[in-house]
């Protein structure tokens, strides 16, 4: 009886997972996270930027066959912006609150529809109509994705996890000029090979729309792919990110503080896409202009600065990360990106400099968004998070409407393109300006 009682009060109590077990279990969770989730978001993303830009592909055929202006085809490609805008924050709000699996499947099926409907149109104001459809279609999944992307990485996976899904978008348009390129050349059902661009490419989108109905997975509690202990620590890290910042906002930062950051980092991409969309509706016809290709070739020569621009996207986000300084990594690139643009117009140059200012303003136009996007999920949690990504992401699209208005606007009003692009690339350098004016919590600079 003694004994017993005495095995019983001397018992080891049951062993809790040591330093190195549960370092194993976090390292094999954050693995089938990022192999599960990344892959797929920016195979969606390819498809949406695709379907978004395509339209610079097949610019040169298009506007020559229905003769448009540079000003109507800015204003055509930008007007996609205005759309995207109606639902920018309910969007994000969604996500955040009800899940992401079924507010993409319905973004996808829509927006590949309304793409193919481009392949159609015959005037201006048609044109016009199914770019502001497509826009309105589209809307809500770029800041979805973001919130999301807080949902399952912690912060010190989170600007190499933007880098995974954003890596998409020069992924997009260095397959998409090859593919547009073929597609240039096919007069199907008497159809202009411009038209088949949209009509083919707007297929996938369709397809990936039902295939995440089942695929995606909306929160961490609700993977089954993932062990228990791992479904766990996932749940805990972000628990704690979040308290920390909710404990942060109410002793600093909240009212003028984060209000005002959130605002500048909104100016900031507002500047900043003014350039960087005129840079992907008018490079085809840069390259055409500068070498006097066809606009066939014109679209595969488009397919080098963004195939180099994939390793400017992944180092930016592993930097980031590594050194805890998003800040200054977006200001910087968001500085060269300015420069480079500007010196790709120089007059006079052969046509070997121009590619290779062209590939480095790729570079760092799709470099600058991975650490940009850490800003805003760090200020603020919650749904205040999910607001400000939507938010700023409205002021991100008002900057890819207006920009690439105004270009096509001083080009038709006679300006140089070596003028036009300067005013684009001023947006670059007040844009970095605006970030740095943005005011970080200490607990998340290293």
């Amino acid at each position: 009886m003694n004994r017993g009682r005495s095995e019983e009060v001397f018992a080891p109590p049951n062993p809790m997972p040591s330093e190195s077990a549960s370092d194993e279990i976090a390292q094999r969770a954050r693995r089938k996270i990022s192999r599960r989730i990344l892959p797929f978001l920016c195979l969606l993303y390819l498809a949406a930027y695709l379907d978004r830009a395509n339209v610079s592909f097949a610019k040169l055929n298009m506007t020559a066959d229905l003769k448009f202006s540079e000003a109507a085809y800015g204003f055509g490609a930008g007007i996609f912006f205005i759309g995207y805008l109606l639902l920018e924050i309910p969007g994000a709000l969604i996500v955040q609150r009800w899940g992401a699996r079924r507010w993409f499947t319905r973004i996808l099926t829509s927006w590949g529809v309304c793409t193919m409907v481009v392949g159609f149109v015959k005037t201006p104001l048609q044109f016009y109509t199914a770019r502001f459809l497509l826009g309105v279609a589209e809307a809500g999944f770029y800041p979805g994705i973001i919130v999301y992307l807080t949902q399952w990485f912690a912060r010190r996976d989170r600007a190499r996890a933007l880098a995974g899904f954003i890596v998409a978008i020069p992924v997009s348009l260095a397959a998409g000029a090859p593919i547009s390129a073929a597609i240039l050349k096919v007069h199907w059902l008497n159809l202009a090979g411009w038209r088949w661009v949209f009509i083919l490419e707007g297929l996938p989108a369709i397809v990936l729309g039902v295939i995440t109905f089942f695929f995606l997975t909306d929160r961490p509690a609700e993977a089954s792919w993932l062990e228990p202990a791992e479904r766990e620590w996932i749940t805990q890290e972000l628990g704690r990110e979040e308290a920390e910042k909710t404990v942060a906002r109410r002793a600093t930062f909240w009212n003028v503080s984060s209000i005002l950051s959130i605002l500048l980092c909104a100016l900031a991409i507002f500047l900043a896409n003014l350039g960087s969309y005129v840079f992907v509706f008018w490079l085809p016809a840069t390259i055409h202009n500068a070498a006097g290709l066809s606009p066939a070739l014109s679209a595969l020569f488009s397919a080098l600065p963004y195939g180099l621009a994939v390793f400017f996207v992944l180092w930016s986000g592993k930097n980031s990360d590594r050194t805890g300084k998003p800040q200054r990594l977006t200001a910087a690139l968001m500085i060269l990106a300015g420069l480079f643009l500007s010196l790709s117009v120089v007059p006079g140059q052969p046509f070997a400099l121009v590619m290779v200012w062209l590939c480095l303003t790729a570079g760092m136009v799709c470099a600058w968004p991975p650490p940009f996007w850490v800003l805003p999920t760090v200020i603020l949690g919650g749904s205040a998070e999910a607001v400000s990504v939507g938010f700023i992401n409205m002021m991100a699209t008002l900057g890819g409407f207006v920009g690439p208005a105004i270009f096509g606007y001083l080009l038709s009003a006679g300006y140089s393109s070596r003028a036009a692009c300067g005013v684009m690339s001023m947006g670059f350098v007040a844009g970095a300006a605006a970030v740095m004016g943005a005011r970080i919590p200490a607990a998340d600079r290293k």
